[in-house]
């Protein structure tokens, strides 16, 4: 006669139910056995995640905090060479800063900023398109690659290049005669030109990932219900990629504002500046002793600057809400 086998517990059960008390129970000792939870070690682990940006958070401090501190002090103080010596506060620089010359150099810069950022974000959303639906893999990757390249490529060699191209005397303006028809590199509209080389670049890379987000199922719905390519674009596509596309406009509006060794290589004074203005005023060429109030203009790029983040940052935010 055969007897069924003993069972015997797994170790699992014996620590659920150990010991005395009800099977799948703890009791008091199997607790006591279990191994406690590790909290310090995760919050220990936090901790070592910080250490390890401290390098990046002091070259932040290094590299941006301690000139901007010294741009708003010497902003708001006068010029070592002044009559008093220096050093003493005034408003006189900041108020100096918004009027005359330096004013329409402000207002010339951001306008230049707003036409070449609305121009890329307008060109470069159907470039991105068309290299992202495009059916060549490498096709796309040379795109992206080449705008990767093209978006950091800027000062003098730009600057060059377009003088020897289609400057004066460049080589497509004498073989298509574009002065006859007035075109000048050296003016406003020029330099709008210059500035788009590596400004729809850099759109392409920053909207591509949007692009991405789009859900294919979104377009077979649409198509589903009798909507067109263009009623797709309008009323589901365009609506998701808003936050990106201003995020993007404020992006190129951001790099043709702080743009400086083109212009300065290519059309100098001629057209006026804000960049253009700080540096005469560093160097000299049209006052003496006007640093503190270069750095006036300094603080007011900042201000610019410091209001064209707060807008791109919720932007950002929003538009990774819908894509993710």
């Amino acid at each position: 006669m055969t007897t069924a086998p003993t069972p015997v517990p797994t170790p699992a059960a014996a620590d659920l139910g150990g010991g005395a008390g009800a099977p799948g129970t703890a009791t008091p000792e199997s607790r006591a056995a279990r191994p406690a939870p590790r909290p310090a070690r995760r919050r220990r682990g936090g901790s070592r995640a910080w250490l390890a940006a401290l390098p990046l958070l002091l070259f932040f401090v290094v590299g941006f905090g301690l000139p901007t501190v010294a741009i708003a002090i010497g902003a708001f103080t006068t010029s070592t060479d002044s009559p008093d010596g220096g050093g003493t506060f005034t408003t006189a620089n900041l108020t100096d800063s918004l009027q005359g010359a330096y004013w329409t150099a402000l207002f010339g810069s951001i306008k230049l900023s707003l036409l070449t950022a609305l121009i890329g974000t307008v060109v470069g959303l159907p470039l991105a398109q068309a290299v992202l639906t495009s059916r060549f893999r490498m096709f796309r990757e040379a795109v992206l690659s080449g705008s990767g390249v093209l978006a950091n490529f800027g000062g003098v060699p730009l600057a060059f290049m377009f003088v020897a191209t289609l400057g004066n005397s460049g080589e497509v303006t004498q073989k298509l005669g574009l002065t006859k028809h007035g075109w000048n590199l050296y003016t406003f509209s020029g330099l709008s030109v210059v500035y788009l080389y590596f400004l729809v670049p850099l759109m392409i890379l920053t909207i591509t990932p949007a692009l991405e987000g789009l859900r294919v199922q979104w377009r077979e719905a649409a198509a589903n219900n009798g909507a067109t390519v263009l009623q797709y674009w309008r009323h589901v596509a365009l609506p998701v990629l808003l936050p990106s596309l201003l995020g993007g406009f404020v992006l190129l509006f951001g790099a043709s504002f702080a743009a400086y060794a083109t212009a300065e290589a290519m059309v100098g004074s001629s057209v006026p500046l804000i960049s253009m203005q700080i540096g005469d005023a560093l160097s000299g060429n049209v006052l003496v002793g006007q640093g503190n109030l270069a750095l006036a203009l300094g603080l007011d790029m900042i201000v610019v600057a410091c209001l064209v983040m707060a807008i791109y940052l919720p932007l950002q935010r929003r538009s990774a809400k819908w894509l993710a």
